[in-house]
């Protein structure tokens, strides 16, 4: 299946998203939003992916929504707006929740939802010309595509309240040192990072990363006692599973884990 405004392709377990409008520097319309949300089912559907890139064409990562739609639909536009963050955010929603491993291959300029995307991803792997803002107040918006959950956790209320409030440009090194990115690398190095680590991780226990990720989400409304509970339930259950069981196997014979 094709889609308007992305490509897809899995290749030996990795599946590539990349936004794909170009000329309307990745900006995300009703389209894309709805294409992103059936790409994310897919990849949540189909045990064939076990690692997921997500990059973007062109010299743009994603200037956040289409401003230019939002104005064309007039006295629509909140009805287009509710339509479109609904479909973004049941997508967000599948990346988080997913078992396969999320990484982010950002080049270029990450504006408003593009942020958000960036933020909601497991890893992230920008290029050292990258930039990152919010905007979204600047155009009398306010965030949405998951921000205002993920930014602070990654970086703190005060320094979320400071990207929202007054839109500061965040150069990839600053990123870094944020926490907003895992890794900066030569912009004509960035995909091919992203997948060599996709490929590496679609090697690993599949199941094994899809449960740890929805712990780390629990861990930030779970009580001390509870996200314990949960933890204790999960590694046992995890022992029990073929992963589990070849895991432990290859650690104590010291060969490589061969999880299928």
């Amino acid at each position: 299946m094709s889609y308007e405004t992305l490509l897809f392709d899995v290749t030996d377990g990795v599946a590539q998203i990349r936004l794909n409008r170009e000329k309307a520097a990745n900006a995300l319309n009703l389209q894309m939003c709805r294409d992103l949300q059936d790409a994310a089912l897919r990849c949540r559907s189909d045990a064939g992916v076990r690692a997921v890139v997500i990059g973007a064409e062109g010299k743009m990562f994603c200037a956040g929504g289409d401003l230019g739609a939002f104005s064309s639909a007039a006295d629509a536009a909140p009805r287009l707006l509710k339509e479109m963050t609904i479909h973004l955010h049941a997508a967000v929603s599948l990346f988080a929740r997913m078992d396969a491993p999320v990484i982010g291959a950002v080049t270029g300029t990450a504006a408003g939802a593009g942020f958000s995307l960036v933020a909601a991803m497991d890893i992230a792997i920008a290029g050292e010309s990258a930039k990152f803002t919010m905007a979204y107040t600047r155009a009398g918006l306010t965030p949405d595509g998951s921000s205002t959950w993920f930014l602070p956790r990654l970086v703190g209320v005060r320094r979320s309240l400071e990207l929202m409030l007054t839109n500061r440009l965040l150069k990839a090194p600053e990123a870094l040192e944020w926490g907003i990115v895992n890794q900066v690398v030569p912009d004509d190095a960035v995909l091919e990072t992203a997948t060599r680590l996709a490929s590496q991780l679609a090697q690993g226990p599949t199941g094994a990363f899809g449960v740890t990720k929805r712990l780390v989400l629990a861990g930030g409304s779970a009580s001390l006692e509870t996200q314990m509970e949960m933890e204790g339930d999960a590694i046992a259950a995890a022992s029990g599973t073929p992963s589990g069981r070849e895991g432990i196997a290859a650690f104590l014979e010291k060969r490589p884990a061969r999880f299928v």
